[in-house]
């Protein structure tokens, strides 16, 4: 799993840029990267820049460099580093890494620099994860939430927790050691009380995964509604571009058209599907499936009608089909080709009732009226104030199993207590709760885990 070879790789993606840059990690690091550079930097101070030249066996030059070295201990591995930062053609970079290859390096594997980074105790696991996180997140949330975690705030609280039940399962377990005297070390209230609190703040965080997965991923919102309701033309108009084809004939999206919109610096997958109503065509047939397969599948629906078309029951007739328990926005389009009376007639009507808690949006796609009442709809069910709190969101799908696993072997502990089982098996759910959580900062790991885990980080990081 873990070796003492200086590694190498590319950390800059590949392509022409300005800048490129090759990172070393190891401690050959400086005695390696010294064999291609025109100054020996064995020795060189820690967090220091070097300006100069490299070039290749025949003496021919490569290119001006910038090398900035980092002493063992003060690194991002905690092993002595080297960053060799060049300019970004392909072709430069590709001959600088070969030298530093052929001068006793070996390319880095996946993740490698953070795996090492996790080894030397720069950082725990759930930390590490948050790296790759924090590099493939695409909205300021999904920033956000990657960045609290990496500083440590998630692994702080679950180590806290963690300690909280070790001290009374060593209680528990002393207990076993004077079974024959029938002794308590351990305050069963006290301990009940204890493993309440804790359970309840797992489930906390357990609950918050919906939401940080979304996030993570980007909140998929289906549009969902009867043909010609303007479904694409909603689309359209929040991305502000022709991106869905608009067309008067009734059946014209088939198929799912997904775009991506970032609103509040949440990042909003936006699904327009095909319209709801009974056909022959098979092909329409199957779009009207998965249409629907796409409203159960999205954290927020969107159902659109055209109140130039249909009536109040038929309205109320497409909500009760669709699910109710999915948080859901009822939006009126062409308002603009209405009358008072008809708005009047659908605002007053029970269909408020099967909204989200909500007044029906009255808005004309084809005029981009009133999209921003959309939008903080969207915002609103989201919670945006959950996520510029100081509340601990989990996002990694790993953390959120072990999480399941800590509540169920918590609450087993509880049961155990209430009903005054021997001290031997509440001592085996505790250790089964604190291994669960263990396993989420790395206290508790094997080279499968962390193998599967780093192996899908990138090279050069």
């Amino acid at each position: 799993m873990f070796n003492q070879d200086t590694i190498c790789a590319l950390a800059t993606p590949s392509g022409i840029g300005a800048i490129g840059m090759i990172r070393l990690s190891g401690s050959e690091s400086l005695e390696i990267i010294s064999k291609v550079f025109s100054k020996n930097l064995v020795g060189a101070t820690s967090h220091t820049a070097h300006f100069g030249i490299i070039k290749d066996r025949s003496g021919e030059l490569i290119d001006e460099v910038l090398i900035t070295v980092f002493e063992e201990g003060k690194s991002f591995t905690g092993e002595e580093s080297v960053e060799v930062s060049c300019h970004g053609s392909s072709f430069i970079l590709q001959k600088i890494l070969a030298l530093i290859l052929e001068s006793g390096c070996r390319l880095a594997n996946p993740g490698e620099f953070t795996q090492r980074a996790f080894l030397n105790g720069k950082m725990d696991l759930s930390q590490a994860e948050a790296v790759a996180d924090l590099i493939a997140s695409q909205s300021k949330s999904a920033h956000n939430i990657a960045m609290k975690q990496m500083r440590g705030g998630f692994s702080s609280e679950l180590k806290d927790l963690r300690e909280k039940l070790i001290n009374f399962a060593s209680l528990v377990e002393l207990e076993l050691d004077f079974a024959e005297e029938d002794v308590e070390f351990a305050d069963r209230t006290e301990l009940n009380d204890l493993v309440s609190s804790v359970l309840a703040y797992i489930q906390k965080l357990a609950k918050s995964f919906e939401l940080g997965n979304a996030i993570k991923n980007g909140v998929p919102i289906a549009i969902v509604g009867r043909p010609n309701a303007g479904k694409s033309t909603l689309l359209n108009a929040l991305l502000n571009e022709e991106r869905a084809i608009v067309s008067d004939i009734a059946g014209t999206t088939r198929d799912t058209i997904e775009e991506r919109i970032i609103i509040e610096g949440i990042d909003f997958r936006f699904i327009d599907t095909a319209g709801l109503r009974e056909t022959d065509d098979h092909i329409e047939k199957i779009g009207v499936e998965r249409a629907l397969q796409q409203v159960d599948k999205s954290t927020i629906y969107i159902y659109l009608f055209d109140m130039s078309d249909l009536t109040v029951d038929e309205v109320e007739e497409d909500l009760n089909q669709l699910p109710s328990d999915t948080p859901r926005i009822v939006v009126a389009n062409k308002s603009d080709l209405v009358s008072r009376e008809v708005e009047k007639s659908f605002i007053s009507s029970k269909i408020n009732d099967l909204s989200t808690n909500q007044q029906v949006i009255k808005i004309s796609a084809k005029q981009k009226e009133s999209l921003d009442l959309i939008k903080e709809s969207l915002l609103k069910i989201i919670d945006v104030d959950q996520l510029n709190s100081d509340d601990t969101i989990v996002s990694n799908a790993r953390h959120y199993d072990a999480l399941i696993k800590t509540v169920a072997a918590l609450e087993k502990t509880k049961e155990g207590l209430e009903t005054g089982i021997t001290g031997d098996f509440i001592a085996m759910d505790i250790r089964q709760a604190m291994y669960e959580l263990g396993t989420i900062t790395g206290d508790i790991s094997t080279d499968d885990l962390l193998g599967n885990i780093f192996s899908k980080f990138c090279i050069g990081k």
